[in-house]
């Protein structure tokens, strides 16, 4: 490999014949190749070379161009989507606060609480800053972490690696293309412990979202159900959760029929809720306290707290259920585009929200008494069934948004190695997104229903759903804020107000809800460390496995020895592995126990970059491994974290060969390969068992590898469960792996 530089000063790369680079250690294509159309690798084994300024002017990545039309038909679908949790929040915002002898001038401070909280948390944060931060149109926590592993060179906090793409080499549309890295970059890429706590933060974010998808259900429906109360004094709530429980239950189990079918009327449901509650809000309003907007000043902040103190600062973990959902409007920016959801909220959502708040504030300051009923009770007596059906339609809506959330949460985490590989089902061949995860499905439905039984309807769902919010609005201010100083270049002073005034926001509700921790708030921790307790097993397991793969991995002379000495068999195999480069210590075993090879021998490696998409021409890596007898390969699939696998068994494979033919040699060894194709395919899956002993390894890491690592893997799909390979072809060898 040689490196220099053109006459624009442009770094130019040779890729040697493994596919590898200094810069790519494991193997990338060339500017080259997308110049010639050399889409499978043909370049990478002759070495040619191109400059990356050249390769980015011919394949740029840039953003999708919406028609004013396709931005309006998009807002309105976005209503059904994104806004489901948010739009619904009255059910239960008033209705959650605890207040004795309330009058004027605390409905009037709670309200002033509320529109500041939508405004400065909602739009200004999340609709003009935090939707900028997306990739590539993807947006949720994992979108942030893959814009900084594309700008930052993190080393080894987790088990997938990213290796720069020719087309992402300039990925940097996001900043203003300074070449000197800002200095919190230098800081990142010089310590592991900063870029470990990135990513765990980013976990932890993730974790944390998964307990929304748990909590929302529960509060959405129950807060709807709970109106049926008001008109009958014989309806206990006992009945409430029982009605609460069995539509809970057929929002789950309707979730295996896909997004697409279960959501086909979810805008038309939310454009009448916001509809709905605008008009009964500017009723309340004209009825009740015309004058009740004036709350919109701050001052009535202050006397709210002056008046009410400690009793007025506990309610701030109600309060904040105002903008439970918000986080949604970034999670699902990949089925829409910003300026779609940026439309939606500030034409719809937002003021439908204000009118609303203030609607039943109006209504409250006449009738302080119905303070734990207030959205209902605001409601004009004919007005009572027709809202309660939309009510609880719209509550549905609610909860599928976060449910939905959650399964491509799950999908992007087994992409980037960080979540055992449940199964994903794509439910619509027109919307790449919409999947459905049967295990994911089913336990946030027992996590529910738990929920809703075992706090019968109580507040404690409501401290519970706060502290998960705030703990997510929290992580995302800090991941913005490294956004705004490494990707965007924003001056550190002005991000660093950024940080401080939003730390100070989310800090003050946070020091509310903390005082609830014993009344539900723990909650959403016990889930969280739930799942993280899964994730971190999986990722150390995972990277212990890789550690040793790399550490004992083949030699090419050894494996040059390895097919000397054996038998070569008409076909061909393909062995699939996890290791990157080399060959892993599990063929050694395969070899010295079975004694021969195919004569057209594969190591196969499916990889996720943590990128939304890999172009089709950069889907397969293949080289002939140096050192060997002709024959062995090395191919490399690569998928982005939003890619759909879509090909396979057999149509894989046959891909795989004609990615391979593409770099042969020469005629003889393009027939050798039709011949060995004709003569039969075997699939080689490597399956292998950590063991952890004594020696460096703790007891708690010994049970970590021994227990719970072995548990996940024996219990969920294996690597390449996806590619739906013909049985009759496949073998499995099993190896054990002694961790000293």
């Amino acid at each position: 490999m040689e490196r220099r530089a053109d006459e624009n000063g442009d770094v130019v790369l040779e890729i040697n014949s493994s596919g590898a680079s200094e810069d790519h250690p494991q193997g990338g294509l060339t500017g080259e190749q997308e110049k010639n159309g050399d889409t499978n690798g043909a370049a990478a084994a002759r070495g040619r070379s191109m400059s990356f300024s050249q390769a980015y002017k011919m394949r740029h990545r840039t953003p999708q161009v919406f028609t004013a039309w396709q931005t309006a038909v998009l807002s309105f679908q976005s209503l059904g989507i994104v806004y489901g949790d948010l739009g619904t929040s009255p059910l239960y915002v008033f209705p959650s606060v605890v207040l004795p002898g309330a009058d004027e001038r605390d409905f009037l401070g709670i309200l002033s609480i509320i529109l500041w909280t939508l405004t400065l948390m909602s739009l200004v944060k999340y609709v003009l800053v935090v939707l900028r931060a997306d990739d590539h149109g993807e947006g949720g926590t994992f979108a942030i972490y893959s814009l900084l592993r594309q700008h930052v060179n993190f080393k080894g906090s987790m088990p997938v690696q990213l290796t720069r793409l020719p087309s992402d080499l300039h990925l940097r549309f996001h900043s203003k293309k300074k070449r000197e890295p800002s200095w919190m970059q230098r800081l990142l890429e010089r310590s592991t412990t900063l870029q470990s706590c990135v990513t765990y933060t980013v976990l932890l974010g993730t974790c944390m979202i998964m307990g929304d998808g748990a909590l929302t259900p529960a509060i959405s429906v129950l807060s709807a159900v709970q109106g049926i109360q008001s008109r009958s004094p014989k309806i206990e709530q006992k009945h409430v959760v029982m009605l609460t429980v069995v539509i809970l239950l057929l929002l789950f189990l309707f979730q295996q029929l896909g997004t697409s079918r279960v959501s086909f009327s979810f805008s038309p449901i939310m454009l009448v809720w916001f509809a709905s509650i605008s008009m009964i809000g500017l009723y309340n309003i004209i009825k009740y306290y015309p004058p009740v907007l004036k709350a919109a000043s701050p001052h009535y902040i202050y006397y709210y707290f002056a008046r009410n103190g400690a009793a007025g600062w506990e309610q701030l973990g109600a309060i904040i259920l105002c903008i439970t959902g918000a986080e949604a409007m970034f999670a699902d920016l990949g089925h829409f585009n910003k300026t779609s959801i940026q439309a939606a909220f500030s034409t719809v959502v937002y003021p439908s929200l204000i009118l609303a708040y203030s609607g039943q504030a109006a209504y409250l300051i006449k009738n302080p008494a119905d303070l734990s009923t207030a959205f209902y009770s605001s409601i004009p007596g004919p007005l009572f069934w027709p809202m309660f059906v939309v009510s609880t339609l719209a509550a549905i809506v609610a909860s599928q948004s976060l449910i939905s959330a959650s399964f491509s949460i799950i999908r992007q985490s087994i992409n980037l190695g960080c979540f055992p590989r449940a199964t994903v089902r794509h439910t619509s061949d027109k919307y790449e997104g919409q999947v459905y995860c049967p295990e994911v499905n089913y336990l946030l439905m027992v996590l529910c229903i738990l929920i809703t039984v075992g706090f019968q309807g109580g507040p404690e769902i409501g401290h519970a759903f706060g502290v998960a919010v705030i703990w997510v609005m929290l992580i995302t201010t800090a991941l913005m804020t490294v956004v705004m100083v490494v990707i965007w270049k924003v001056h550190a002073l002005y991000a660093a107000a950024f940080f401080v005034v939003y730390l100070v926001i989310e800090g003050v509700y946070m020091s509310s809800l903390m005082n609830k921790m014993a009344q539900g708030g723990w909650v959403p921790f016990a889930i969280t460390a739930f799942f993280l307790v899964i994730t971190l097993s999986w990722t150390y397991g995972r990277k212990k496995k890789s550690e040793y793969e790399a550490g004992h991995m083949i030699t090419g002379d050894e494996l040059a020895g390895i097919v000397a000495r054996s038998a070569r068999m008409p076909g061909v195999c393909f062995f699939f592995t996890d290791l990157m480069n080399g060959v892993p210590p599990i063929v050694r075993h395969y070899a010295e126990h079975t004694g021969c090879l195919r004569e057209l021998l594969v190591f196969v490696t499916i990889r996720t970059l943590p990128v939304t998409s890999v172009l089709p021409e950069e889907r397969f890596l293949v080289a002939a491994v140096d050192e060997v007898p002709a024959g062995v390969y090395r191919c490399v699939a690569q998928y982005g974290y939003m890619d759909k696998q879509d090909m396979e068994g057999d149509e894989f494979l046959e891909s795989i060969v004609a990615a391979l033919k593409d770099v042969a040699g020469g005629a003889g060894e393009a027939a050798m390969m039709d011949r060995a194709r004709r003569k039969g395919v075997s699939v080689v899956i490597g399956r292998t068992i950590l063991t952890a002993s004594g020696g460096k390894q703790g007891w708690f890491k010994r049970f970590i590898i021994n227990h719970m690592y072995r548990f996940l893997q024996k219990n969920f799909n294996s690597g390449v469960a996806t590619l739906k390979m013909d049985y009759n072809k496949t073998l499995q060898v099993g190896n054990r792996y002694k961790i000293e």
